[in-house]
């Protein structure tokens, strides 16, 4: 895909959201039932869309929450539920339709103490400390955000007892009652006035349990002992009130870079496709923070960037600009598992599988074991809860790793603690992360990745998905003979919902969007961007020919 010529630099008054109108359409505006558009859909993150689209509305959440209640009474979930939201537009609405439907159904809603923001690892911590050492009356939560997706759009999410993104059989049921909740004109819905609903609600201090707790997860005595000079950029969203109390409560030389929060996201500049988005792993989104720290005279030594509800993180250090989220992926498990002694050696490390390979290598000059799963946050919660996974990643900036003493931290991702490890590296090390990366590379190679999108109709998408490994008859990948052809994922055998190619020096995995009539490439080369650029044209070649 081709940059827009605007990408990276900052937004103008045309590429602003009206919130007055997007928050009106989520009220007045009433999907179609029988519209595949206007449905309720969960992604990998939940139900996600615009009320501007019919897509994101008042009716969409009503059924949800409802099928929500319904969901977790026949799973027996029967404490407390621990609900957040982010900065986007839609988010209070939304938030206050759940709570609307809760209260009605008798469901405890633990709300914020401030009624401020809740980044979505804060609320996986929550739920995981209240269910600690608890065999019923678990909670479980929501998570009010469409994460780093533009201004427009609004999110909805549930994480059942073990604290992580729900797994597929619970957001297919609950997608499948809302909808039919929604064909049902909302008859089945229960609700009470706002007013009502909150004097139900509990208030819970997601700030003061998380930020006091952070100690137990990332050394930051010695971020203070050797005084790291960071900025936290919260790009306008939910880690905006964390970032400044984790300066305050734990003596850190830490500047909050931009404490503004905007529903139209005004402040940003814009991704490489013109829109504004909150992409913390995308050198556009991320420009004016990397302006200030290129200009800044040696006031930061690292600087980080969260998304809208702070899952996902981005670092930039002086000496590498932002880091590529599958470099900081393989240096933050070369340094994790070097340097948390309490971990048992048996402790396994997680990736997807269109995450880099350099991180396979990294785990095998490391001794560990590599579990290896399809995409989606989902498939590390079990082994971090367990703690038989230490680290958890995605290639798109997401992670989570356990505590210092080897037991869960979170089970969603944790764009935080991340952000915060960097300036561990710099301060135990005296390296950066970048510098990092540099020795690694050095050591096991410098792969090219990168991702592109190539068109297929609806049928050629569902035929993708449902592969089997036999229909693919190539012997040979851009000049190098396949080594595997994989239509599951080796760590777990969960189907990938598409198909990965390897080779000695190079993979592809193609996987159907699940919104637009294409399909996605990931692709990677240890070879260099001109082989990259011949493996990504057979990846075409190989998918077009078992599609079509």
């Amino acid at each position: 895909m081709a940059a827009n010529p605007r990408a990276g630099q900052p937004a103008q008054p045309e590429d602003l959201i009206d919130v007055a109108q997007v928050v009106t359409a989520y009220y007045t505006k009433q999907p179609d039932p029988d519209d595949v558009a206007q449905q309720v859909v969960f992604g990998t993150s939940g139900h996600r869309g615009s009320s501007l689209d019919t897509a994101f509305n008042e009716a969409h959440i009503l059924a949800t929450t409802q099928a929500i209640v319904e969901y977790r009474a026949a799973q027996g979930t029967t404490g407390p539920l621990f609900i957040g939201r982010d900065t986007h537009a839609l988010s209070e609405p939304a938030w206050a339709s759940a709570i609307e439907v809760l209260a009605a159904n008798e469901v405890v809603a633990m709300i914020d103490s401030a009624d401020r923001y809740t980044p979505t690892p804060a609320v996986s911590h929550a739920i995981l400390g209240f269910n600690r050492g608890r065999d019923a009356d678990l909670a479980d939560g929501i998570v009010v955000t469409p994460s780093h997706n533009p201004p427009r759009d609004g999110g909805f999410k549930y994480n059942p007892p073990n604290g992580g993104p729900a797994d597929t059989d619970a957001t297919g049921a609950i997608a499948k009652r809302a909808n039919e909740i929604l064909r049902d004109g909302l008859r089945a819905v229960k609700r009470i006035p706002l007013t009502r609903a909150l004097q139900t609600a509990q208030r819970h201090d997601y700030l003061d349990a998380y930020v006091s707790d952070l100690p137990n997860v990332v050394d930051l005595h010695a971020i203070r002992a050797e005084g790291i000079r960071i900025g936290a950029d919260p790009l306008g969203g939910a880690s905006v009130d964390y970032w400044a109390a984790i300066a305050e409560r734990h003596d850190l030389n830490l500047t909050v870079v931009n404490p503004l929060v905007d529903a139209t996201w005004r402040f940003m500049t814009l991704d490489t496709d013109g829109k504004i988005r909150m992409d913390c792993s995308s050198p556009n989104a991320m420009a004016s923070l990397i302006r200030k720290l290129n200009s800044a005279n040696g006031d930061y030594q690292i600087a980080t960037g969260n998304d809208a509800d702070s899952d996902r993180h981005g670092v930039v250090t002086p000496d590498g600009g932002l880091l590529n989220p599958n470099h900081y992926l393989a240096v933050a498990i070369e340094y994790l598992y070097t340097n948390r002694p309490d971990w048992p050696g048996s402790t396994a490390v997680g990736k997807t599988a269109v995450s880099s390979s350099i991180i396979d290598r990294v785990v095998a000059g490391l001794g560990r074991e590599l579990l290896e799963v399809p995409v989606g946050f989902k498939w590390f919660v079990d082994g971090l809860l367990g703690g038989t996974i230490g680290f958890g990643g995605e290639e798109s900036a997401g992670a989570s790793f356990l505590r210092h003493d080897g037991t869960v931290w979170s089970t969603d991702k944790d764009g935080i603690i991340l952000a915060l490890l960097a300036s561990e590296i710099l301060a135990k090390t005296g390296l950066s992360p970048s510098q990092r990366y540099q020795a690694l590379a050095e050591k096991y190679g410098a792969p090219t990745y990168a991702r592109i999108d190539a068109p297929a109709d609806r049928e050629q998408k569902a035929r993708l998905a449902k592969l089997s490994a036999e229909q693919v008859t190539a012997t040979e990948l851009a000049g190098e003979p396949i080594t595997a052809k994989l239509t599951s994922a080796p760590g777990n055998g969960a189907a990938l919902g598409g198909l990965k190619v390897t080779t000695e020096n190079a993979w592809f995995a193609a996987r159907p969007s699940g919104t637009e009539d294409v399909y996605k490439i990931y692709a990677e080369s240890f070879k260099g961007p001109e082989h990259l650029a011949e493996v990504q044209e057979a990846a075409r070649e190989v998918v077009n020919t078992v599609i079509s």
